[in-house]
């Protein structure tokens, strides 16, 4: 897989812990072998799940669907990089412009 997707929540509290464990769970399930979830960190106010893919943004849109049903596609976004790269790409929100970062 060439590249990582990260989709970044903020907060990091003990209930957002929980749900994020909940929905890492998910998109293991919904991703099969399409993609692989690489884990998870929370801290310093956000909270983060890795995925290895071949194409971010085919897997971005196959987990969108399950990040609206689980009410969070307003929270998320979602960036990329190449698996040896440090610079990421924002494709969640569209059109975004911000600098992404892991704290």
């Amino acid at each position: 897989m060439r590249y990582q997707l990260v989709l970044q929540f903020r907060g990091d509290s003990l209930a957002d812990y929980d749900q994020m464990v909940s929905l890492e769970d998910r998109l293991i399930e919904d991703l099969g072998r399409s993609a692989k979830v690489d884990g998870h960190d929370c801290g310093s106010g956000e909270t983060n799940i890795f995925i290895f893919t071949t194409d971010p943004a085919a897997t971005f849109w196959q987990v969108r669907q399950t990040l609206q049903q689980e009410g969070r596609l307003e929270s998320v976004t979602a960036a990329h990089r190449p698996v040896d790269g440090e610079r990421y790409t924002v494709i969640w929100p569209e059109g975004s412009t911000q600098e992404f970062r892991i704290v």
